[in-house]
């Protein structure tokens, strides 16, 4: 390259770098609306001419195209518009707000609308209040901002993306050239059934949890509704998972005797293997069997064969009877994974023509051997209206202390009819989650008693017989995590006041919990308990005198759960690095 090549270039460079300054530097016009306009004023922005010697001639560049035109006005775009026909409070650009609701906005809660950030010019409608005008009136620009990034989006010359495309919504006339385009929804039993005849099936000595549970011909069938209400028989039973589902079916009341879904047989006959891909087989075994009237009327049958479903005529109404409407299974599992009992509980009905669609409910469930199953409170959250888990550590280092009677380990005084408190010594009501109580009684006081003797009756009638020291946050919490336990904050009020008797009258227990967990399914914690021992002065009674107080007892349950915020991933970093001679020859 040539002197006067080179002299070419940096006259180009330096057109350029004039252009960009001009934009970046330019001032918008600021208007100051009339009190009864809200229509923008646009700015109009003129870039300086770079100074250029006469002889120096400038090469026309290649057009790219016009850029499409917005699909998003910013000046007419407003986010905080929320209410129709409203003026919102704060939001400058609400084409509803008059110059009077201007006048006592405290600030613009959207300052700037703008599109696209990526672009490397585009329009940005900017909010502003001035406050020293009398009245205080709304100011508005609209300008051109330049983004300064050498990564800027120049212009966009593919026009759907400027918009959402409206997805086909299926109706009777598009429905067959949607399911074409797709890849559709099918079951296949045959594809399901075979467990064993897979090479590379796994050769398992146990059930895990999920795992489908294996028969002697295919696996255990539990139905269930996919993606209607229908039943769908093959939905495999997975080792561990406690269901219970309710699903319809669409029969014919004349075939009723054909329809083996119906049939007792269909859910007593399989066998579980013991193991996965095992030879033991476990058969189902009916415990109990159910039959229900047309008139609802319940009778438990003592015997328990299998009996096939028949259909009678009585007149001109046809009804089939043994029809199986709910079905139970209870597996007894091992802590290896072997499968060692199937129980079977069915609801067998008639059925009229006036049932049909035909509801069916299944339910199964899963029982560890040789162990009791222990009631919760919530699996993990709390559920409302069950009690409250708490207990006491004994010494440091050690687990929690429960009652046996879950019912019993958080109580407060019950009111009686007779409202008094040495009458409702011992009668307690346990906590709920959820429910906020209140409870009370009377006491009368005689000059032959003590002040001190009272107050200690009275202060263990309020706390009951070993009032707790924890509360799990989880209605499933562990005895053992006691790091994860809520302590109760014991706290004593007392009012001082001099040859006067000191007693407890009333215990208020506040209960703080939070939603924690997923948005769709929140769980309730306990995350605070604090228990308020509020005493009073009583002068001391004389004797021969008599004097009634009232003892109370509360309970409150405080949600302090904080506003949901979604969480978004952070933008990935680009680490770029530049050629070594990027600005070969200036540098």
């Amino acid at each position: 390259m040539g002197p006067r090549g080179l002299l070419h270039l940096l006259l180009v460079l330096l057109d350029c770098w004039a252009f960009v300054s001009a934009q970046a530097g330019a001032t918008p016009v600021v208007t100051m609306e009339d009190l009864n306009s809200t229509e923008p004023a646009p700015t109009t922005l003129r870039p300086a001419l770079s100074p250029r010697p006469p002889e120096t001639s400038r090469a026309p560049r290649p057009s790219s195209g016009p850029r499409p035109t917005p699909v998003t006005d910013v000046a007419a775009l407003c986010v905080c518009d929320l209410s129709p026909e409203k003026c919102d409070v704060n939001c400058c650009c609400d084409p509803d707000c008059s110059s009077t609701d201007f006048s006592i906005f405290s600030a613009c809660s959207i300052p700037v609308v703008m599109g696209d950030s990526q672009f490397c010019s585009q329009k940005a409608a900017i909010y502003s209040l001035n406050f020293t005008a009398d009245p205080p009136q709304r100011i508005f620009k609209l300008v051109e901002q330049i983004n300064p990034s050498i990564f800027c989006i120049h212009i966009t010359n593919y026009k759907p993306a400027l918009s959402f495309i409206n997805p086909e919504v299926p109706d009777e006339n598009n429905f067959d050239k949607l399911m074409k385009t797709s890849d559709g929804f099918s079951l296949n039993a045959e594809s399901d059934a075979s467990f064993t005849d897979k090479p590379d099936a796994p050769n398992s000595a146990k059930y895990e949890y999920g795992v489908c549970l294996q028969t002697s011909d295919s696996f255990l069938r539990f139905p269930s509704p996919l993606t209607s209400s229908l039943c769908s028989d093959n939905n495999p039973a997975a080792f561990l998972v406690n269901q219970a589902v309710k699903c319809t079916r669409s029969i014919s009341l004349e075939q009723c005797e054909e329809i083996e879904t119906l049939s007792m047989a269909y859910y007593s006959s399989p066998k579980i293997l013991r193991v996965p891909n095992s030879g033991t087989k476990v058969p189902i075994t009916v415990q109990s069997i159910v039959f229900r009237s047309l008139n609802k009327t319940l009778t438990r049958l003592e015997d328990t064969d299998v009996l096939r479903q028949v259909l009678v005529e009585t007149g001109q109404v046809q009804v089939c009877t043994n029809v199986v409407l709910e079905v139970k299974y209870s597996l007894t599992y091992t802590d290896a994974g072997e499968v060692v009992q199937a129980d079977l509980s069915l609801l067998l009905g008639a059925v009229s023509s006036a049932m049909v669609p035909l509801q069916q409910k299944f339910e199964i469930y899963f029982i560890q051997q040789n162990t009791k199953p222990v009631p919760l409170s919530g699996n993990p959250g709390y559920v409302v209206g069950l009690p409250l888990a708490a207990g006491f550590q004994p010494q440091k280092g050690s687990g929690i202390i429960q009652s046996t009677n879950r019912y019993g380990q958080l109580t407060i005084l019950r009111s009686t009819t007779e409202q008094d408190c040495l009458a409702a010594e011992g009668i307690r009501t346990p906590v709920l989650f959820g429910y906020s109580m209140q409870s009370g009684c009377k006491l009368r006081l005689t000059g032959a008693v003590t002040c001190r003797l009272v107050a200690q009756k009275v202060k263990s009638l309020l706390k009951g017989q070993g009032f707790p020291d924890y509360v799990a946050p989880f209605g499933n919490s562990r005895a053992q995590d006691v790091l994860d336990w809520v302590p109760v904050h014991f706290i004593t009020q007392t009012s001082h006041v001099k040859d006067s008797c000191q007693l407890p009258v009333a215990l208020a227990i506040e209960v703080k919990w939070t939603k924690y967990g997923s948005l769709l399914n929140p769980q309730a914690k306990i995350v605070n308990v604090t228990a308020n021992l509020i005493s009073s002065s009583f002068p001391e009674t004389s004797s021969g005198n008599e004097r009634t107080i009232l003892i109370s007892t509360a309970v409150t349950f405080v949600d302090v759960s904080a506003p949901a915020e979604a969480g978004f991933r952070a933008r990935p970093a680009i680490n770029a690095r530049l050629p070594f001679n990027f600005f070969f020859p200036f540098v």
